[in-house]
């Protein structure tokens, strides 16, 4: 079962995107996912839950926002490699 949330936009938020409402509902409910996923807030799967896509699309987004699909920041990774 969902929770359905009620947001009160300006007219001209759709407009500035260019975007149908429901695509723009779409867009934001990716965006706010991609960036939990970023700041390391949720997981790639929960992410692509709360979006409403499935992972393999949700990794398409985070190519698209340019955000990394690990986690790891480059300090963890060369710790990392060093270690192995």
């Amino acid at each position: 079962m969902g929770v359905q949330l009620t947001i009160d936009l300006p007219e001209n938020a759709f407009s500035a995107l260019r975007l149908r409402p429901e695509i723009f509902v779409h867009e934001m409910r990716l965006a706010a996912a991609v960036k939990w996923y970023e700041i390391g807030k949720i997981s790639q799967s929960k992410a692509a839950e709360l979006a409403g896509v499935s992972r393999q699309q949700f990794l398409e987004a985070l190519d698209r926002f340019q955000v990394s699909p690990f986690q790891e920041s480059p300090d963890e990774l060369t710790r990392e490699s060093a270690d192995a």
